[in-house]
């Protein structure tokens, strides 16, 4: 097996990347590696980046697809774009018809978990009307998959709030760090280096600037609760969920959540806080590809 990967350098990361056009914004996402198709859905308020320790040993046995949202990282920021989840779903959607991939599965982090669980909710609507799905298996780590479970931090909340667009001018370099490193666990920091990528991913282009748009996903989760907490309970595709148990955000309490509403729930939990992938890659790595190799190939199927 191959092992984790070595820090990789944003501009490295950048010039690997393409380049796709989606509602007349530029997308920036990464397409390498080959084989059955494996889509990994960023989360808030970072990039695709987030996966690059895991990149080499998942590429190396799949076609790793991870583009950068809208708003995030180094795709478009356009400032007055009602950021919607429903919105970067169909982003995801138009990427992989462009890239002609129509069975794949979806590792998700944070608010990519509520991407996946709005494309795992169009899978079963469409085998519902007899159409062949096309996720095969959804592996999701740290994110709101339970509006209850959710305890957003304050800078959240502003976010959010009627001041939220003031909020988001004001942030800087320093609280930016202060709020991220809240959300790692005790024994797992981020490095320096780490926090610099966070931050000019999230400061390219000025996207600072719409991140009280961006945070509109909260509001979403809520009023879609039901379709997304729905398409995990009758998902008819394995899940698993990789859950760093000291995450303030959705930790240790947020499995519990799961185990209760979630059927035959395959839960594995991790030392860390809300990026594992980033705090303990080795350990989420062994996770996630046992997860792939426990969920069977890709074939053909009926929409059942």
């Amino acid at each position: 097996m191959t092992g984790i990967g070595p820090h990789v350098p944003l501009d490295d990361w950048r010039a690997r990347g393409k380049r796709f056009r989606y509602r007349g914004h530029n997308v920036f996402h990464m397409d390498e590696g080959g084989g059955e198709a494996l889509v990994l859905i960023h989360g808030f308020p970072t990039a695709s980046w987030d996966w690059h320790r895991l990149w080499p040993a998942l590429a190396a046995g799949h076609r790793c697809i991870a583009p950068d949202m809208l708003g995030f990282g180094f795709s478009a920021k356009p400032r007055f774009h009602d950021y919607r989840i429903h919105d970067q779903a169909d982003l995801h959607e138009a990427l992989l018809a462009e890239l002609g991939v129509d069975r794949y599965r979806i590792l998700a982090h944070d608010y990519g978990d509520s991407v996946a669980q709005e494309l795992l909710a169009r899978d079963i609507d469409r085998r519902a009307e007899g159409e062949p799905g096309r996720i095969l298996g959804v592996c999701l780590l740290n994110g709101g998959l339970f509006p209850e479970t959710h305890r957003a931090r304050p800078v959240q909340r502003l976010l959010l709030g009627p001041f939220g667009w003031l909020v988001s001018r004001l942030i800087s370099e320093r609280a930016f760090g202060h709020s991220m490193r809240q959300v790692f666990g005790p024994e797992t920091p981020p490095s320096a280096v780490e926090m610099a990528a966070f931050w000019q991913l999230a400061n390219e282009r000025g996207g600072i600037r719409v991140y009280h748009r961006l945070i509109r996903y909260i509001e979403d989760r809520r009023t879609h609760r039901e379709r997304w907490v729905g398409a995990l309970r009758d998902a008819p595709v394995p899940l698993r969920l990789v859950d760093g148990v000291h995450d303030p955000v959705s930790g240790g309490h947020m499995a519990q959540r799961y185990r209760e509403l979630v059927p035959d729930p395959d839960v594995v939990e991790l030392p860390c806080g809300h990026y594992p992938q980033i705090e303990l890659p080795a350990e989420t790595l062994a996770a996630v590809e046992a997860f792939l190799a426990g969920s069977g190939p890709v074939s053909p199927s009926p929409g059942a």
